[in-house]
């Protein structure tokens, strides 16, 4: 059963690096290639709306900033 859980977490933290990546990709090339990118849409606008709703939320948007940064593992 350890394994499992263990094949399971290694396959999740690699997807999540992966999808950070393709959001890494997505903000350099909206910036090179300026607004709106084929496959990655408005990916600069789409970020800062979601800054923008976690600020205007106050407390609660602090406290699902951390839950999310927890989960990604940013220190």
């Amino acid at each position: 059963m350890d394994s499992v859980m263990k094949t399971v977490r290694d396959f999740i933290t690699g997807l999540t690096g992966v999808l950070a990546s393709v959001i890494g990709l997505g903000i350099v090339a909206a910036i090179v290639f300026g607004g709106e990118v084929y496959f990655f849409g408005n990916v600069i606008d789409t970020i800062m709306g979601y800054v923008v709703m976690l600020g205007d939320n106050g407390l609660a948007g602090l406290i699902v900033l951390l839950i999310v940064m927890g989960v990604l593992n940013i220190k």
